[in-house]
This record gives structure tokens, C-alpha cells and sequence, in this order.
């Protein structure tokens, strides 16, 4: 069984967000439920984050088709990311940042990087 974990900075993103989207928490697991049936492949509307630099050994993926309830009609386009890694030998999946697109343009990569590249 796959364990879901968050860091502490994207307790920190959530609870900004859902003052303004309120049903995060249930879309959240919604989403831990489309992750775990696609493993060890990501879900649809999912890519891998390149670039990162070769500390960074784990993959790193960037949800695009977030499907938020609080956004009425945008459906799958709603404009969250949410960026996670994948341990496959631990079977941990670490939730890393989410963000609204109209207030970020992409991904924290030094945040990524701090997290994430082997010492």
C-alpha cells in the first residue's frame, strides 16, 4: 500500500488555498486515489519535472489536470498544480507544493531541490 506524505511547506500552500477553495481536502483524496491506480505510471494530465539536476534521483511530477470542486465549470482546467514525488522502493508518495497558476507560473524548483537532492 502506497503511504501519502506532505511536507511541511505544502501544509503550509493547502492551508492558504483553502480559504479560497474549500473542498481541497476531498479533492486531494481524490486525487491520492487516480495516483494509486495509475502506479507505477503517473495519471493522465501528469508530466515529470526534468531539469532539476542530477542530485535530484527521485522523480518529481507536476499534476496539470487537478480537478478542484470549488471551481465551478473549469473541471480538470483549473488552474492548481499540485507538484509530488514518487519513492517506488519505499512506496511513498510525497506531496511537495500546490499552487494556484494565476498567482505562481510554475513549480518551486529550489524547493524541490532543498527537499530532494541526496547529500
Amino acid at each position: 500500500m502506497i503511504k501519502f506524505l506532505k511536507t511541511e511547506e505544502f501544509n503550509k500552500d493547502l492551508r492558504k488555498l483553502k480559504k479560497k477553495f474549500n473542498s481541497l481536502d476531498d479533492d486531494l483524496e481524490t486525487l491520492k486515489k487516480v495516483i494509486e491506480g495509475y502506479l507505477p505510471d503517473p495519471p493522465p494530465g501528469t508530466v515529470r519535472i526534468s531539469g532539476l539536476g542530477s542530485s535530484v534521483k527521485i522523480p518529481i511530477y507536476k499534476v496539470r489536470k487537478f480537478r478542484c470542486r470549488s471551481l465551478k465549470g473549469n473541471g480538470a482546467k483549473s488552474g492548481l498544480r499540485v507538484i509530488y514525488a514518487y519513492d517506488n522502493p519505499s512506496e511513498q508518495i510525497v506531496f511537495i507544493e500546490i499552487y494556484f497558476k494565476g498567482n505562481q507560473e510554475n513549480e518551486d524548483r529550489e524547493r524541490i531541490i532543498k527537499d530532494f537532492s541526496e547529500k
